[in-house]
């Protein structure tokens, strides 16, 4: 495992040639070259809008900055990643808020079940103090987050059976995203918590190691999981955003006029993703139905109240309390 990780940083040191440069060769002189990998397929909504922040930036700039972006995982898992931006190897990458709990403990407020009551309110959250606060924490790991992006609620999907109610999900191994949280949220709804690679787990539920996962409708029909796993239960127990982040070594070389240009074309990616995202939660799951999939809606009140204790475990924590603020927003 060091190893790899030791190879994958090394090719991706190779790649960048150093993780902003001023290129030539094909490339207008002088130009300012920032790379940026992430893990998902090229027609997913983020990458789609990764293109599109490059387009943005070409413009803002007069073609004197640019985004290399390198798609499916192509540089490494999604915390390998974020090392590599830690150790100034990447300039920038997307990941989920998940995994980020393990370099921003107060990220972890993501992973837990039921704390946005809907998408409004999630998204009024973000854009609060609160969502801008933890952005800012990220430095602490020698990270910058620059924006969210959406990646709707996640729900449980299932081989072969229908989960109606968290009773339905005793016993089952249920793959999770490298968090404890989301190990804490599935093993209190009566599942075991199985971590898996995204990469693996295909794989993973054609073998049966895992009887499921959970995941946005998307990402469900875009990895193809929905041949394997041909029951999907909306509970949406959790809205975990996507975050857009900039290792803060690259982001001190660039002037202030720079760090405005890439700002500005980040907001307008971010706001250009939230409508692919709804256009495509719409389609992904009209296919996933074609496809022959059974899509449920429970009752979302027993889930709920099965997770109750998890959220009194935080009582008296700096979590509690953050837990606490994001209930008040309105």
């Amino acid at each position: 495992m060091i190893m790899r990780r030791f190879w994958r940083q090394l090719r991706a040191a190779a790649l960048a040639g150093g993780t902003l440069f001023l290129a030539s060769c094909g490339f207008q002189e002088d130009q300012v070259a920032l790379k940026l990998a992430h893990t998902l397929d090229q027609q997913h909504s983020v990458h789609r809008a990764m293109v599109f922040m490059d387009e943005r930036l070409r413009a803002l700039s007069g073609d004197t900055m640019r985004i290399d972006i390198y798609s499916g995982g192509q540089l490494g898992s999604e915390r390998e990643l974020i090392e590599l931006l830690q150790i100034g190897s990447l300039a920038m990458t997307k990941v989920s808020a998940s995994p980020m709990e393990g370099f921003v403990p107060e990220m972890k407020v993501f992973n837990l079940p039921y704390v946005f009551r809907d998408s409004e309110h999630f998204w009024s959250v973000l854009q609060s103090p609160i969502g801008k606060d933890l952005l800012v924490a990220c430095e602490r790991a020698r990270l910058r987050g620059l924006g969210y992006l959406d990646a709707g609620s996640r729900s449980f999907y299932m081989n072969d059976i229908a989960v109606q109610s968290p009773k339905d999900l005793n016993g089952q191994k249920i793959r999770v995203q490298n968090s404890q949280t989301a190990i804490k949220m599935v093993n209190t709804l009566g599942g075991a918590a199985t971590p898996v690679s995204w990469g693996e787990l295909y794989t993973a539920l054609q073998q049966g190691v895992v009887n499921g996962a959970e995941n946005n409708p998307p990402s469900f029909y875009l990895s193809k999981h929905y041949e394997v796993s041909k029951y999907y239960t909306l509970d949406e127990h959790t809205y975990v955003p996507d975050l857009l982040l900039i290792s803060t070594e690259v982001w001190n070389k660039l002037e202030p006029q720079q760090q405005e240009w890439l700002n500005k074309a980040v907001d307008e990616a971010v706001a250009y993703q939230r409508k692919l995202w709804q256009e495509s939660t719409e389609e992904s799951l009209a296919a996933v139905k074609a496809a022959g999939v059974e899509v449920i809606y429970p009752d979302k009140q027993p889930f709920i109240d099965a997770v109750k204790p998890l959220h009194d475990s935080y009582k008296g924590t700096d979590v509690g309390d953050l837990l606490d603020q994001i209930k008040a927003v309105n």
